[in-house]
């Protein structure tokens, strides 16, 4: 039998000698690796938090201590330690295990993550709350080097920092990002001397009995303790988080449980905030994840023995290149044309423009607030920022289009990348809701293409435009259709009849309209004529050409990958309902009042009747007698 298979939670971990910890952690690998390379997922990550997962859960007495682990892509360590060991094979699969910490799914998850940044806040938060009912658990926070960029990390150090006596732990995972200069085995020393029990009550003896002495003790306590922390930051890095009042101690290898078990027993006792800064590998255990962390970041599925991608190369190039490749060829003709990624150049196909044009090419890190806010200061400036994130991560800088762009105007272009469903990694990655707030926003201009051509024009109509701009496009592969050049502008608000019928109006956006047109198909074949619309823009939306549709045609069908509330399919009804046209009868196909679990994209799409078959089924039920 397997080590593993005897842990099913971590109460079965802590029965385990110190020394066979290490065999458990290379069981965990392979484990983590054996699934991921058939379900996908973040392989690097997770690899390089498996020490990490075993110590804490080998020290704190979980889910009675809460854990929370930043963004939780590094968490299947923890996942298969908690009680989900079992059905681990079903990772970010359909009805299976979040490929994040979900409280929904189990009491060892503390919080729901998916995004950056959140662990210090809600950790801190949860501490408070534990203070307030007098209970003396403890909280631990795991936040990336990455994730420390995001300014929301910052904001909860500073609170955590000012208030004292809260049972508050911080580890700094540090994988990447080189915050401070590693001094090696020294420094691993000093910390767990540092952090031991006896010396932290010596220190307070000791500055107790200085004060008390007359006239000259506070003096020399106040010595002291300077010489103390010159010496502390001189061999240790840690001059950042001790402003903010962090006793901190690191950083320390984060692959020697034994050491970090050490550390993480003395400093469970403070009643202080501290933070752990901790350094590990990304992809820890497996080479072609060390050799390669980027690509297994967030990959698909692999040969496991080889790490050989095994997903079937597109018969097309994905939007996203098609986007990057667009923007690199507008971008050799105006030399006022910037790009800006938060944290995201390769996922945002932004990579060959930054080698082309470094000058011109921003990456802030994780803080896509500032971003927006940084290409609204470019574009006061003469330049035409075309800022590209994930639209599940421009929602984190609504205010800032708000507030710094849409306001005065400024010639800001959003490139927003995986609009609509995403797929497997869940509700905090699916991109539905960017066409309900963007169309919010006076001055802002929306569209969304049916194809690769239509996303280069529509890059090119919005760096014309004197306004802002967001074009929002799917994930994955593009239609395949031929590129035309040059590029052509596209005139703002206008959308196109593609098929012509009297019974029924396919009103579709995006990727859409591909479904809208085999459906039209399809109920060609059952005698029903049906128009299809590639409405194109939704803000602002095509009124004339809407309204004239809907004067000949009694039925119409909206079909977007968005919340029904406020988008696509409710334009529609606002058009309607200024012409005064209320004959019509409309059913809108879009995401209901939920959030989408995680998924294949197909079987999402036909759950929700976002495909061509949902479409005919809609058409039915409109042409229904009644």
């Amino acid at each position: 039998m397997r080590l593993l298979e005897t842990i099913n939670s971590p109460a079965d971990l802590k029965r385990l000698p110190r020394e066979r910890l290490p065999e458990l952690a290379a069981e965990i690998r392979r484990t983590i690796v054996n699934v991921v390379s058939r379900t996908g997922g973040h392989l690097a990550p997770s690899l390089g938090a498996v020490d990490l997962a075993i110590a804490i859960h080998y020290v704190f007495d979980t889910p009675n201590d809460k854990v929370i682990w930043d963004v939780g892509h590094q968490a299947y360590a923890h996942k298969i330690l908690t009680g989900r060991r079992a059905s681990f094979h079903t990772l970010r699969q359909h009805q299976g295990i979040s490929g994040f910490t979900r409280r929904s799914e189990s009491p060892f998850d503390a919080f729901t993550t998916g995004h950056s940044g959140t662990s210090i806040s809600a950790g801190f938060g949860i501490a408070c709350g534990k203070f307030l009912k007098q209970e003396e658990s403890k909280v631990i926070a795991v936040i990336g080097d990455g994730s420390l960029t995001a300014g929301l990390a910052f904001e909860g150090l500073n609170q955590a920092g000012g208030v004292l006596k809260r049972n508050f732990i911080v580890i700094l995972n540090d994988n990447e990002m080189s915050i401070a200069r590693n001094v090696g085995a020294l420094s691993s020393f000093l910390s767990r001397t540092f952090s031991a029990k006896k010396l932290q009550e010596l220190r307070k003896e000791l500055g107790f009995f200085f004060k008390k002495l007359p006239r000259i003790g506070e003096d020399i306590y106040q010595l002291a303790k300077r010489t103390e922390e010159s010496f502390k930051t001189f061999v240790t890095p840690g001059m950042l988080f001790e402003a903010f009042n962090f006793e901190y101690f690191g950083p320390i290898n984060g692959h020697k449980i034994d050491h970090l078990i050490d550390i993480l027993n003395n400093i469970n006792y403070i009643k202080e905030p501290v933070l752990l800064h901790v350094t590990t590998t990304k992809g820890k255990g497996y080479a072609p994840a060390e050799k390669n962390p980027v690509y297994f970041h967030g990959c698909g599925c692999f040969e496991a023995s080889t790490g050989k991608c095994l997903d079937s190369k597109p018969s097309a190039p994905t939007y996203t290149q098609v986007f990057g490749r667009t923007l690199l060829e507008l971008g050799a003709k105006d030399p006022r044309i910037v790009a800006v990624t938060a944290a995201m150049p390769e996922g945002t196909g932004l990579s060959q423009f930054a080698q082309t044009y470094p000058a011109r090419f921003f990456d802030v890190g994780i803080a896509e607030q500032h971003a927006v806010t940084f290409a609204a200061g470019l574009a006061t400036e003469g330049f035409r920022p075309v800022v590209a994130v994930y639209s599940t991560f421009l929602q984190r800088a609504y205010d800032q289009i708000l507030h710094d762009v849409c306001i005065e105007r400024l010639r800001v272009v959003f490139a927003v990348d995986r609009g609509g469903i995403v797929g497997e990694d869940g509700p905090t990655h699916q991109g539905l809701f960017d066409l309900s707030y963007l169309r919010s926003l006076p001055n802002m201009v929306l569209m969304a293409p049916k194809d690769e051509n239509e996303l280069r024009q529509m890059l090119a109509t919005a760096l014309q435009h004197d306004g802002p701009v967001a074009i929002r496009y799917p994930r994955g592969a593009a239609m395949g259709v031929a590129l035309e050049s040059p590029l052509a502008a596209l005139p703002i608000g206008k959308a196109e009849i593609l098929k012509e019928g009297d019974d029924v109006a396919i009103l579709a956006l995006g990727r859409c309209v591909s479904e809208g047109l085999e459906a039209h198909a399809r109920l060609a074949e059952r005698g029903v004529r049906a128009t299809v619309v590639n409405c194109r823009f939704v803000k602002p939306i095509d009124v004339d050409l809407i309204a004239g549709v809907a004067r000949r045609v009694p039925r119409i069908i909206t079909v977007e990958e968005n919340v029904r509330q406020g988008g696509f399919g409710s334009a529609v009804l606002e058009a309607l309902n200024d012409q005064g046209i209320t004959h019509v009868a409309v059913e809108r196909l879009g995401v209901p009042d939920i959030f989408v679990e995680h998924g294949s994209p197909d079987v999402l799409r036909a759950k929700y009747g976002l495909d061509a078959d949902g479409i005919v089924k809609a058409a039915a039920r409109l042409m229904r007698p009644t």
